[in-house]
C-alpha cells in the first residue's frame, strides 16, 4: 500500500487566537470503531459532521486532523466569507453559474450565523461588505462582466474610484473597484476552532492523527501512526490535500497562497490615512493580484503569490521569499507607510480544478467528499460539506439541486503532465494580472 502524502507548513499562522487557544485534543491511539470517520476538521468537514448529528444523533461521528483546527488550511484562510460569486484568476467561469454560487454561499453564511448564535462563538465577525478592484486602467472587461452579472441577480452593488475610492481605502493605488454589501470579514482561525469546540456530544475529534491509508474490505480500515479505525464510511474534508487519500482519476489539485499581517498603525500612523473603519478588497486577477484587508485591530494583511503545493508542502525559504514580496507590495500600495513592518508571514492551501466544478458526491462505496473549493472556501465549503450529509443520508433540502447543477470537476492528467499545466497556467495568470501589483 502506497502511503498518503502529509501535509506541511513551515510558519505559523499569524490570527490572534483570542479566547479559542485550547490545547489540541488527544492524538488517536489502538483500534476503534465508528459509523463515520471524517478526514479534515475544516469548514467542509465540521459542517458535515454537525450535520450528520442533527440527522441522526446515535451516530459515532469521529473526526481526525493531521494537525488541529488552528493550523488548519482554514485557519489560514483570509477571512473573507462571500456571499456572493466573483471571477477566480482571469476566468469568469463561475460567474456563469452565479445564481446557484448565490444560493449556496448565502447559505453557507446563515449556518455559520445560525451555529455562532447558538453557541456564542466570537471570531470578530463583521458584515462590512468588499471591494473587488482593478488597478489597471483601461481595462474593465472582467469588472464589466462582474457588473453585469450583479444586475442580473438584482444584487445591489456600487462603483467607487478616485477620490471615493481612496476614501474607504487609504490608497491611491486601485483604479475603480465594485463594492457589494453581503460580505462578511472574520478571523478565520477563531472561526474554525470555535466551530470544533462546540461540535454535537456523538462528535469525537482526535488531533495531529493524520491518516495514511486505507484499507478496504467489508469495512474500510483507516490507517493511523498509532491506531486504526474501522468504519463503513469514510467522508474526506481535505479538498485535495493527501491526494492518494482518493480513489479513481484525479479532478484537483493543491496550490498554496500566502498572507502577512503588518503591525498594528500607530496613532501617528492612523492619523495619515482617512478614517477607515474595517474594509475587506478582493483583485480582479486573485492568481496575481493581492487581496487586503484592513483588519479592526489597525493591521493591514496582504495576501498574495500562489505555488503549487500538489503535496501540501511548504518550505521555509518559500515562506521567507512572499515576506519579502508582500513587504514590497505593501510599500507599492501604501507609500506613506513605508516604517511598517510584516509581523508574520504563513501559507495556506487551496484546492483548484480544471472546469472550476466542485468534486462533490461519492467516490465510491465507503467514501465521499467535499472539495475542489477553487478558493472562497469559508462560506462554501461550510454549505458544501451540510449539504453532503443531506445527500448521503437521503435527505430533502432545495440546495442540493443548485450543488449539483454546479457539474463535477473534470480529469487532471498525472504528473509530470499536471506539473507542467499547473506552472503555464500560474505563468498565462501572471502575465495577465501583470498590472495588478
Amino acid at each position: 500500500m502506497r502511503y498518503a502524502s502529509l501535509p506541511f507548513n513551515h510558519n505559523q499562522v499569524g490570527w490572534p487566537a483570542g479566547q479559542y487557544a485550547f490545547p489540541p485534543q488527544p492524538m488517536l491511539r489502538g483500534q476503534i470503531a465508528a459509523d463515520w470517520l471524517i478526514v479534515g476538521a475544516g469548514f467542509a468537514g465540521v459542517a458535515f459532521a454537525r450535520r450528520l448529528s442533527e440527522i441522526n444523533p446515535d451516530l459515532k461521528i469521529i473526526i481526525v486532523d493531521a494537525y488541529s483546527p488552528r493550523e488548519s488550511a482554514s485557519a489560514r484562510n483570509s477571512g473573507f466569507v462571500i456571499g456572493l460569486p466573483h471571477n477566480i484568476g482571469s476566468s469568469t467561469a463561475e460567474l456563469k453559474k452565479a445564481n446557484a454560487y448565490r444560493h449556496l454561499l448565502q447559505e453557507g453564511i446563515r449556518q455559520l450565523e445560525q451555529v455562532m448564535a447558538q453557541h456564542g462563538i466570537t471570531c470578530d465577525w463583521e458584515k462590512v461588505g468588499k471591494y473587488h478592484c482593478q488597478a489597471e486602467r483601461g481595462n474593465d472587461r472582467i469588472l464589466q462582466e462582474y457588473a453585469r452579472q450583479l444586475d442580473s441577480m438584482e444584487e445591489p452593488w456600487t462603483l467607487a474610484e478616485g477620490d471615493a475610492l481612496y476614501q474607504k481605502l487609504g490608497t491611491r493605488f486601485y483604479h475603480k473597484g465594485i463594492y457589494t454589501p453581503g460580505c462578511v470579514l472574520v478571523n478565520p482561525a477563531q472561526l474554525i476552532a470555535g466551530l470544533n469546540h462546540c461540535l454535537p456530544e456523538n462528535v469525537q475529534r482526535y488531533d495531529n492523527t493524520p491518516v495514511l491509508g486505507v484499507r478496504y474490505g467489508s469495512v474500510a480500515e483507516v490507517l493511523t501512526p498509532y491506531g486504526v479505525i474501522r468504519t463503513p464510511r469514510i467522508m474526506l474534508a481535505t479538498n485535495a490535500l493527501s491526494p492518494e487519500l482518493r480513489p479513481g482519476l484525479s479532478r484537483q489539485a493543491a496550490m498554496a497562497t500566502f498572507a502577512s499581517l503588518t503591525d498594528p498603525l500607530t496613532d501617528a500612523q492612523l492619523a495619515s490615512l482617512p478614517p477607515m473603519q474595517s474594509w475587506g478588497l478582493t483583485p480582479v486577477n486573485a492568481i496575481a493580484g493581492a487581496t487586503f484587508r484592513f483588519t479592526p485591530d489597525r493591521r493591514f494583511l496582504i495576501r498574495q503569490h500562489v505555488i503549487p503545493a500538489l503535496k501540501g508542502q511548504v518550505s521555509a525559504a518559500q515562506t521567507w521569499q512572499a515576506t519579502q514580496l508582500h513587504q514590497q507590495l505593501f510599500h507599492k500600495v501604501y507609500p506613506t507607510l513605508r516604517e511598517v513592518s510584516i509581523s508574520q508571514t504563513w501559507s495556506g492551501t487551496l484546492s483548484v480544478t480544471r472546469n472550476g466544478a466542485p468534486e462533490w458526491g461519492e467516490l465510491n462505496r465507503f467514501i465521499c467528499t467535499a472539495g475542489g473549493c477553487n478558493g472562497a472556501g469559508v462560506s462554501k465549503q461550510t454549505v458544501a460539506g451540510s449539504l453532503l450529509a443531506d445527500f448521503m443520508l437521503k435527505q430533502d433540502n432545495p440546495h442540493l439541486a443548485d450543488m449539483l447543477s454546479l457539474g463535477k470537476a473534470s480529469f487532471m492528467p498525472p504528473s509530470p503532465a499536471l506539473d507542467i499545466g499547473i506552472a503555464l497556467s500560474l505563468q498565462k495568470e501572471r502575465y495577465l494580472g501583470r498590472k495588478e501589483v
